[in-house]
């Protein structure tokens, strides 16, 4: 299909800058932003106090590194509202991501916020090559989560028709992407294959279907799942980074001629990649630690963020700004077994390099005695369900073995499924990581 190269006047003055005026840009709003932090959020001025640094020491953007970080610890320690920066009848809406333990992390919005929100994604839209007069089927959860309203508001900015149909119900998902024949798609890459794969239970091509364009986010992905969603549906696959702490989908978005990494929105979120452990900043094209400091928020800016997301800044290509690389795992989901740093995007990008196995996998982590072990499930592709011999399977997972083996340094006990046998998230983020291990104490 062709792609949506962005035509004369398309893009945002913003998105043709040079780096010196995206610099004085983030300078000038940086400068705001640890002002109004510090004067009306009592958390960060107890903290820049305690760190003996005030919003006058920022002179250039390097000194953001003399301030403290936020963390998501900080956000539950001021559950519900406490790093609110205006007065509740200010605020037009909360959103608030559940997380694994402890408290919700509440964030909150101006109205100007859900504008700036909305035509950041609108922008992400336009680049990943949706127009206005496109239909919008939107496949993330609407509620408190921050991806189905981030998306449906932006798309409407971006001019296209919205198909609210939120997450689950997924034989009703396919009738309408059957009946309304949308353009793009807005989903988790993990659903968009439990998707695909209800085209086929219902003895139609996936790849057939109206869909040219598919923006997915909210969970890590690699290039092999990119494939794999391309080949299934037929379309391109583009990534969409957001997180609800700094704003919710829309931070940072390919742009559909190059799918070479998400371009960050510069004028609006400030980068850095720091080293985990120290907390020191690395140089551009190190990996490293991602954090983000809000230019633009008004009712909740965030100061040096710590994400958690382990990535590398990248220099412009399609655009003025800079990209992030793919998330390679976060830094707090990291598994350690037996001394080596494993991350699930890794095993990811092994399974999905023989074309035999689906998208589907998970990874089972278990302790024998003092020893951690590790069992990956994983799926033939459903066109090859029930017709290899038993020294098929065995072959396929021997090959994957030695694959993770060698190329991540860790072995594994490899289950090779039929198709459709490890249960589908219909909803939101697939549970790739089934962590059984006995909890220290």
């Amino acid at each position: 299909m062709p792609v949506k190269k962005p035509q004369p006047g398309e893009l945002e003055a913003i998105e043709r800058a040079s780096r010196d005026e995206i610099a004085a840009l983030q300078l000038e709003r940086l400068k705001w932003t640890l002002k109004h932090a510090y004067e009306n959020v009592p958390h960060y001025k107890r903290k820049f106090d305690e760190a003996g640094v005030h919003p006058d020491d920022l002179k250039t953007l390097a000194d953001i590194a003399k301030f403290p970080y936020t963390t998501k610890q900080d956000l539950r320690d001021n559950y519900p509202f406490g790093l609110f920066a205006v007065p509740r009848n200010k605020m037009a809406r909360v959103h608030a991501s559940s997380g694994t333990t402890g408290k919700s992390t509440v964030v909150g919005y101006t109205l100007k916020d859900i504008d700036t929100w909305a035509n950041l994604v609108a922008r992400s839209i336009r680049a990943a090559g949706g127009r206005p007069g496109d239909t919008c089927h939107i496949a993330y959860g609407y509620g408190l989560f921050t991806g189905g309203l981030g998306a449906h508001y932006g798309a409407e900015r971006a001019g296209c028709m919205v198909v609210p149909m939120s997450g689950g119900q997924t034989e009703k998902q396919v009738q309408l992407i059957q009946d309304f024949q949308p353009d793009i798609i807005m989903v988790t890459p993990s659903y968009s294959l439990v998707i695909a794969e209800e085209f086929e239970k219902q003895g139609l091509d996936p790849a057939a279907c109206s869909l040219k364009v598919g923006i997915f986010g909210a969970e890590p992905w690699g290039e092999g799942m990119r494939g794999e969603i391309e080949r299934k549906l037929g379309i391109d696959a583009v990534d969409i980074y957001g997180l609800s702490e700094v704003m919710g989908p829309g931070v940072a978005s390919e742009c559909i001629e190059s799918k070479d990494g998400p371009v960050i929105w510069e004028d609006h979120f400030y980068p850095e990649i720091i080293n985990p452990e120290t907390g020191l900043p690395v140089a551009d094209g190190e990996e490293g630690e991602l954090v983000f400091t809000s230019l633009t928020k008004e009712a909740m800016p965030v100061i040096r963020y710590r994400t958690r997301d382990l990535t590398r800044l990248l220099p412009p290509t399609s655009r003025s700004m800079r990209r992030m690389g793919k998330i390679t795992g976060r830094s707090d989901d990291m598994l350690i077994i037996r001394g080596v740093n494993v991350f699930p995007t890794q095993i990811e990008e092994q399974i999905l390099r023989d074309k035999r196995l689906a998208g589907t996998y998970q990874i089972v982590v278990t302790r024998d005695g003092h020893l951690d072990n590790i069992e990956v499930r994983c799926e033939v592709q459903r066109e090859l369900s029930g017709k290899l011999a038993s020294s098929e399977i065995q072959t396929i997972a021997k090959e994957l073995q030695h694959r993770i083996k060698t190329l991540i340094g860790v072995s594994t006990r490899i289950t090779v499924m039929e198709f459709d046998a490890i249960p589908r998230t219909l909803t939101g983020k697939a549970r790739r990581v089934l962590d059984e291990r006995p909890k220290l104490s």
